[in-house]
């Protein structure tokens, strides 16, 4: 069956390009995002991260069994840092010709389409990728498919 995109027929499979690092390399020391102090008790306490400043306070004194601070020990190795899961570093792309400067560098850099891109160009977008073989991170955004048996 082939896929219909909203403005004409666009193939059906991406054959992805193989990235230069492996993704079963890639460790991250951390994932999980640190929580502000206090942001569970109170909802006015947003949960992004602020410093607590408090001179009692007891995250900021680092005393156990307390929230952890971020700290230059969390850093992530310089090899796989800014590394997607797939072994792709992000290439944001407004329009065709930005796309065309990952021609040398497919194996390396993904391409995200911005979000303020709309559905007509992003459908001549993701035609140009596959010719030139290379990886749209979120190619399914904003165009529909339709399936026709």
């Amino acid at each position: 069956s082939f896929f219909f995109f909203r403005f004409g027929p666009v193939a059906q499979v991406f054959e992805m390009p193989t990235p230069l690092v492996d993704p079963q390399s890639i460790t991250k020391k951390r994932t999980k995002r640190f929580i502000r102090f206090q942001s569970d008790q109170f909802l006015r306490v947003k949960s992004a991260w602020r410093k607590p400043r408090g001179i009692d306070n007891r995250v900021r004194r680092r005393f156990k069994g307390n929230r952890p601070m971020p700290s230059c020990g969390y850093g992530n190795d310089k090899k796989t840092r800014y590394l997607l899961p797939s072994g792709f570093y992000k290439f944001r792309i407004n329009n065709v010709q930005e796309l065309e400067v990952l021609l040398t560098h497919n194996r390396k850099y993904a391409a995200e389409i911005a979000h303020t891109v709309s559905a007509r160009k992003r459908v001549e977008i993701i035609k140009r990728a596959k010719e030139l073989d290379v990886k749209i991170t979120n190619p399914t955004g904003r165009v529909r498919t339709v399936e026709k048996n």
